[in-house]
């Protein structure tokens, strides 16, 4: 009997294990700038800036500002000034408005992202298979709504449903929002359940805590991999190289 049939649900995390980032930030914080008429500010400087802008939303404000029942759009228009101003970069409101509604636009749609070949293939076939498909990921309604659509990652056909911190109010890596996915698919006991991600401590620790199965992709190949595998990790270069661990009939996770 093929290891697959140890399961009935597979969760995936979605940014670096589906789909990846396009380009760099600055590529399309210098677009925004330049189609009000300004200079590409400065690549690094914008990116340094957006770390810190970001990581300080994401603590005071997290889930983009579920708890304080803040809009998505101030969420962000919050932090996309915060990254300009911290690279130094200071404009009046109206040219603010124009530079953030393209920045925003842009991040709203398919435009900064690509999918790994090897994502629907994989998700098809695991559904064919009769297992439930849940995406679990620290993202906001846009993920689900259009930019994954877009992708042709579709509710339905690819997945069956999905967990998202800016819709749920909880986050990785607290093992809470596993727990909503198992929750989701039919309360499916854990052991019954594989989750499938690219950070020990985001997606392979709490799942495990909860005693979850749990596997990594090495898409990017990480510096850290190695010690991934010698913390007693599964990892994986892609989702083909999975697929054919599932099917075989001969080893265990």
């Amino acid at each position: 009997m093929a290891l697959l049939s140890k399961f009935r649900l597979i969760t995936l995390d979605v940014t670096g294990t589906l789909i990846a980032y396009k380009g760099e930030l600055g590529d399309y914080y210098c677009m925004a700038a330049k189609s009000v008429g300004l200079p590409c500010p400065d690549y690094k400087r914008v990116h340094e800036g957006f770390k810190l802008a970001y990581t300080e939303m994401a603590n005071t404000y997290p889930c983009f500002g579920f708890s304080a029942k803040m809009p998505n759009i101030v969420w962000w228009k919050t932090c996309v000034r915060d990254s300009f101003e911290r690279a130094g970069y200071h404009y009046d409101e109206e040219t603010f408005e124009k530079i953030f509604r393209r920045v925003y636009s842009t991040f709203g749609s398919s435009a900064p992202y690509s999918i790994f070949t090897d994502s629907i293939p994989f998700l098809r076939w695991a559904r064919e298979k009769g297992v439930i498909v849940g995406l679990v990921s620290n993202a906001e309604y846009r993920y689900q709504d259009v930019i994954l659509p877009a992708l042709g990652l579709n509710k339905g056909s690819e997945w069956d449903f999905g967990v998202f911190s800016g819709l749920e109010g909880v986050e990785k890596p607290n093992p809470k929002i596993y727990e909503i996915a198992l929750e989701k698919a039919g309360n499916i006991a854990p052991s019954e359940a594989l989750h499938i991600g690219d950070s020990v401590r985001k997606d392979y620790v709490p799942a495990r805590s909860l005693g979850m199965h749990a596997v990594l992709l090495d898409r990017f190949k990480a510096p850290d991999a190695e010690k991934w595998r010698e913390s007693g990790a599964l990892v994986f270069p892609d989702l083909v190289a999975l697929k054919e661990l599932l099917t075989s009939k001969e080893h265990t996770i």
